[in-house]
């Protein structure tokens, strides 16, 4: 009885340490591949939305890791869909992207993530973001603090939108993406400067240390959002939607307070929300 009390207890800071393990376990198995070379490759919602043998291989690993650490969680993965645990009474669901910036890890560009959030009853409590390329790993437990390798992170200082660096993305579908461009056109006078990188969980880091100083982005899925959007909002950052709305599907806008208001009514004059 106490080792199934064990498996069931929901502390984040041992969730954390699970997340942590799997994250370099799965991210060295993705980089691993990667050096090995691609293959497997097919698409999933259009023609340029890819999934590799890698994304499957790492999301394997971690599930299977789950199972056996955790049987009575439950696990949302990006490519296999849901996993129920053990008698279905688990508090704790698992949310896995195993590889976030397949198409930088595709063309091997040196920018993609494993990303794991651990919710408990829905609510996001611990997550994790690791760069297997770099090694850089960026963490949060709620209501500890962000951290990168062992760094506290408080996001960035800018208080000027005319001053601020923004990351962005964009969807796979071609419309929706024509539709993103005009809202990027609109956007480009009235900020600093503004990046595309091509994975949302480390974008979200980056807002998080404030190597950059927001991002915003459509269409982002749960695994996408989890772990980043926890660890930007323990970094101080403020992460949401437009018009009252939690950060989402429809959504996710993350900013210092100094500058959310103000780059959230130009999202929502130019209709960013818009669009297929």
């Amino acid at each position: 009885m106490a080792d199934d009390d064990a498996l069931r207890r929901a502390d984040p800071g041992q969730l954390l340490t699970i997340a942590s393990e799997l994250a370099r376990a799965a991210g060295e198995r993705a980089r691993a591949m990667r050096e090995e070379g691609i293959s497997q490759v097919s698409t999933k919602s259009t023609p340029t939305d890819v999934v590799t043998a890698a994304d499957r291989a790492a999301e394997r690993l971690i599930v299977e890791e789950l199972r056996e650490r955790r049987p009575y969680d439950h696990v949302l993965g990006e490519e296999s869909g849901a996993h129920r645990g053990d008698g279905g009474g688990s508090r704790v669901r698992w949310l896995v992207d195993p590889i976030d910036g397949t198409v930088n890890y595709l063309y091997g560009i040196p920018y993609y993530a494993v990303s794991l959030g651990v919710e408990v009853d829905g609510e996001v409590v611990a997550g994790v973001v690791r760069n297997p390329v770099t090694g850089e790993e960026w963490s949060a437990v709620r209501g500890g603090g962000a951290h990168r390798d062992g760094r506290r992170l408080t996001g960035s200082t800018v208080t000027e939108l005319s001053q601020t660096m923004v990351a962005t993305g964009f969807g796979y579908d071609p419309a929706r993406r024509a539709h993103q461009a005009r809202v990027v056109a609109s956007l480009l006078a009235e900020v600093r400067d503004i990046r595309r990188f091509g994975a949302a969980a480390l974008d979200l880091c980056l807002v998080a240390e404030g190597r950059v100083d927001a991002f915003y982005e459509k269409g982002l899925a749960p695994w996408d959002l989890a772990a980043g959007g926890l660890i930007a909002e323990a970094a101080g950052v403020l992460v949401t939607g437009l018009r009252g709305r939690p950060a989402g599907k429809r959504m996710t806008l993350a900013a210092p307070a100094s500058v959310h208001g103000e780059l959230h009514d130009r999202l929502v004059a130019w209709d960013a929300e818009g669009g297929p």
